[in-house]
């Protein structure tokens, strides 16, 4: 749910809420006289009063598991509908990529589930799904590997059984290799054609320099090297149940769907040989403007920001309403209301401070507009960045963003699947075990002095490095309308750098 949704259901809901009152104020007393009910209506919405919201968030070790081989589970029942949910989340990623193999990773989470297994091909086992209702898949990210099924409760155990086959046992078949690396293939041409993909790339080459995982792109050679053998080695080392954490929903019973996991894992070895750590970048960004240029379009990708903080910072609770007011909370933050409603430069304009789960995360700024008005939209992002560092939110400003972050709070738990996947998230990535308990209290505690502190110590102007992607001749030029803001003008003495675009298949850029 969004800040926006969450405001218009909440107007909805007065709406309601006020029409019965209309139409329930005033009764019939026995001798038929109208007669005042006890309550009155309120002369503003804004003297409604509510009860306070009460919600006890469930705790992790209600629905924790542990097998026999110290696999670890969380199981959430939910017999509503006779669907049963189970997710892997299994520890690998994108990051263990060999060098001069980018792309292996990624064509292992593609093709564990595309690529058949030892005991059926491909086809037959699409079919066999199909059959069933059922629906399996797999991939990886940066930092973690996922796998699922989705099927009808009458047909879990044979959709286990093909769930577990592609875990164990994955073929890889060539055809599908071969398939799957001339779409990528395909793919890479293209890397260059929208302003948005251009702009994700540079902005992490800004951020996290050319040496890391992150930004080691997948070539056309890359991916041509890549053999059946390798996926087939990457799978042997990253996938065994010594790296699986699950997540199970739906109709089942638990000590009955124990039983059938710990007996499809026999004689599967959890290895204990840990996984190598996620790397961190060295990469300090240069401030600065930098500016891509993409003469085919009419408007400009600007992004603004700095590297920020993880998300085991005590400032965590205080940042995160600092950024909900400052442009993470939709309307009602700063940056829409300036940018887009105020000005009408953007149909959107956001912020997000980042917290990194292995290293710091990245704040940015963020916005499209018209190629001739990046630079006044620019101009409104960096003030409300000094403002918000300079003068302490309003009262309304600091409740909103509170009660926002306090009333969303059981979304994350809404379902079944919400609870065992928030919670094996957690385990995955080494969460505080009192984190949830903790969060509303934390939250409420937020004020003003603190948005003010943490803002001061977390937002960096002298650090803030801008990028615009788009028609660079048309940004620089800006709105003839409002001559007084240039890209130029906030470079100041230094110079204005422009990132060439890179061959799409090599990556490699221009001198």
């Amino acid at each position: 749910m969004t800040k926006a949704q969450f405001q218009v259901g909440r107007l909805r809901f007065l709406a309601i809420l006020l029409a019965s009152f209309s139409s329930y104020s005033f009764g019939q007393s026995a001798s038929g006289q109208t007669e005042r009910l006890s309550f009155s209506i309120p002369s503003h919405p804004r003297e409604l009063k509510f009860p306070k919201l009460i919600y006890d968030a469930p705790k992790p070790v209600n629905y924790r598991r542990v097998f026999s081989n110290d696999v670890v589970a969380f199981l959430a029942e939910d017999h509503d509908f006779p669907l049963v949910n189970i997710s892997v989340l299994i520890r690998t990623g994108l990051y263990l990529d060999p060098k001069g193999k980018e792309g292996l990773a990624a064509m292992v989470g593609n093709q564990l589930r595309a690529g058949g297994t030892t005991q059926m091909r491909a086809d037959v086992y699409d079919e066999e799904l199909a059959f069933l209702a059922a629906t399996i898949t797999s991939s990886l990210s940066d930092t973690q590997g996922n796998a699922d099924v989705n099927c009808l409760a009458k047909d879990v155990d044979r959709a286990l059984e093909l769930f577990f086959d592609m875990l164990r046992s994955p073929a890889f078949q060539q055809d599908r290799i071969d398939l799957y690396k001339s779409q990528m293939i395909q793919a890479l041409e293209r890397r260059n054609d929208q302003t948005d993909s251009i702009q994700a790339r540079e902005w992490a080459r800004l951020m996290r320099g050319d040496n890391h995982f992150s930004t080691a792109w997948a070539t056309k050679s890359s991916i041509e090297s890549i053999t059946r053998e390798d996926l087939l080695a990457f799978h042997k080392k990253y996938y065994h149940p010594g790296g699986f954490i699950f997540a199970i929903s739906g109709d089942f019973n638990g000590k009955a769907m124990m039983a059938k996991l710990e007996k499809l894992m026999q004689g599967w070895t959890a290895s204990k040989a840990p996984v190598p750590p996620v790397p961190r970048p060295s990469h300090l960004p240069q401030p600065g403007i930098y500016m891509v240029n993409k003469p085919d379009v009419n408007q400009g990708r600007v992004v603004i920001g700095h590297l920020g903080t993880t998300r085991d910072n005590p400032d965590y609770y205080a940042l995160s309403i600092m950024d909900d007011i400052l442009g993470g909370g939709g309307f009602t933050s700063r940056l829409t209301s300036r940018v887009r409603s105020d000005e009408g430069l953007a149909y959107d304009a956001s912020s997000d401070y980042g917290f990194g789960i292995y290293y710091d995360g990245v704040f940015q700024a963020s916005f499209q507009s018209k190629s001739p008005t990046c630079a006044q939209a620019t101009a409104i992002v960096l003030e409300e960045i000094e403002k918000i560092r300079t003068q302490k939110v309003t009262p309304e400003e600091l409740e909103t963003a509170i009660n926002y972050a306090i009333e969303v709070f059981p979304r994350y738990f809404a379902t079944a699947a919400a609870i065992a996947g928030t919670f094996a998230n957690g385990e995955h990535t080494h969460r505080k075990p009192d984190f949830w308990e903790t969060y509303r209290d934390r939250t409420r505690a937020v004020t003003a002095d603190d948005v003010l502190r943490v803002a001061k110590k977390y937002l960096m102007p002298e650090k803030l490095v801008i990028l615009a992607v788009g028609n660079v001749e048309d940004m620089l030029r800006g709105n003839p309308d409002n001559p007084g803001y240039s890209f130029r003008k906030f470079a100041g003495a230094r110079e204005i750098k422009r990132i060439a675009l890179p061959d799409p298949l090599t990556m490699v850029y221009p001198q």
